[in-house]
């Protein structure tokens, strides 16, 4: 057994105190900083960038070497070997099912893919030019008013019902906003699809012809399921964390998730990365681009990672299904991904962005995907918030079954004023 390993933090004043040191499985150690307060302090860490919220088995992330693992899965073993829904499984509950169960649960997920009939009717409260994401945080916050029967959080019964519930139903609403927004019928879904065959065929089926999809296609998009479906503490899975931590009902933190994932700096990247494209217009202009760049003229979209500081490992599983989707259309002069392509082969040759560790990302590649596959701009974010509802879920499940769980509280260095008296409005 290992020494335990401590550090002291000796105060101006004489007094000191013992910080352990705690190790995960993996990864670098953590300095256990909570007795603090008996000294009357706390630390100051603006957005957390060096703190660990919590203890985790769910995802690994090491930027600096560019691997991401799901319960000690590399992704890309999961996105060219797996499915959506058995990454779902594995998620939620720690291993890949045996074919047995593996079966149990994608049938138990697809016969309850259907929502409430009243549902259909708040749908008709928004406008039909309101963001899809926008629809998507009322309509998955209502849920609660319709799933009462499962709402206790320390019954673990009613969380995994909760849990089977949102993974089933989210992409039938997500299709149900996207079909309101255009203005076209719903589509049930329908049991002999898969997961994201049900998505496609909600999606972009109408009554009037037979629809069927295209299994490269769809292929595609559960790629782009698994490689989002979980990421460690970000902003959006720290938000669900935290309101979970107060107890709130299942449906109303995942709708905290989707809210936190609609900012454009969480869950935007991808359409910012097609802006960019589009802004550089033809391969021509890639070298004049990729100059101004390092003149501080123009940013870099879709290359950089606010944790991997190498190579993203999901943006070459991306790339690939990027290939895929454009052959099996006849896209592959696609002059989106042809800019792409460039840009990518210009930057990875400049020293600038090698020095920097620019490397392209998951969202370089995956906005390109989704529009050849139908998906418009304004519905980016939503298929986001359908694939990282199983890591939602996954991440609150996991919380709320703490033993000692404590509602997140944190704190803050105060600048404002110090006491100061009332005054009459007179003398002001």
């Amino acid at each position: 057994m290992g020494t335990k390993r401590i550090a002291t933090l000796t105060l101006d004043d004489g007094r000191s105190i013992e910080l352990p040191f705690m190790s995960g499985t993996i990864g670098p150690d953590v300095l256990d900083i909570k007795n603090l307060s008996k000294l009357g302090l706390f630390t100051y860490d603006p957005a957390f960038f060096s703190t660990a919220s919590c203890t985790s088995k769910i995802t690994y992330i090491d930027g600096d070497a560019g691997l991401l693992y799901y319960r000690g899965y590399p992704i890309e073993q999961l996105a060219q070997q797996s499915d959506f829904l058995e990454v779902s499984y594995l998620l939620m509950n720690g291993e890949l099912p045996n074919a047995e169960q593996g079966a149990k649960f994608k049938s138990t997920v697809t016969n309850h893919t259907m929502v409430h009939d009243q549902i259909m009717q708040f749908f008709k409260g928004f406008r039909r030019d309101a963001h899809p994401m926008a629809v998507m945080v009322g309509v998955v916050g209502a849920l609660s008013a319709f799933y009462h029967d499962s709402l206790d959080i320390k019954n673990p019964q009613h969380r995994e019902i909760s849990a089977i519930r949102m993974l089933a139903k989210i992409p039938t609403i997500a299709a149900m906003a996207y079909k309101y927004h255009i203005g076209a019928p719903f589509m049930y879904p329908k049991n002999k699809y898969g997961y994201a065959e049900n998505l496609m065929y909600m999606m972009f089926a109408n009554p009037a012809s037979d629809y069927e999809p295209n299994p490269v296609l769809v292929r595609a998009l559960d790629r782009i399921l698994i490689l989002h479906a979980d990421h460690e503490q970000n902003a959006s899975t720290s938000t669900v964390r935290l309101a979970g931590s107060s107890g709130a009902n299942p449906f109303a933190c995942i709708a905290s998730g989707i809210a936190a994932l609609w900012g454009p700096a969480h869950g935007g990247a991808n359409e910012a990365a097609l802006k960019m494209l589009e802004e550089i217009g033809d391969v021509s202009r890639v070298k004049d681009y990729v100059q101004g760049v390092k003149d501080k003229k123009y940013r870099l979209m879709g290359f950089g990672h606010r944790v991997y500081k190498n190579m993203d490992p999901r943006a070459s599983v991306m790339r690939e299904t990027c290939h895929e989707v454009l052959k099996e259309l006849k896209l592959e002069n696609n002059r989106l991904f042809e800019l792409a392509m460039e840009l990518e082969r210009v930057a990875l040759s400049d020293p600038y962005f090698i020095e920097h560790k620019l490397y392209p990302n998951v969202d370089f590649y995956s906005g390109i995907v989704q529009l050849a596959l139908g998906i418009p701009v304004n519905m980016f974010t939503v298929i986001f918030a359908v694939a990282r509802t199983v890591g939602w879920i996954s991440q609150w499940n996991e919380m709320v079954g703490e033993a000692d769980l404590k509602i997140g509280r944190p704190r803050q260095l105060y600048t404002g004023a110090a006491k100061r008296d009332f005054v009459q409005v007179g003398d002001r």
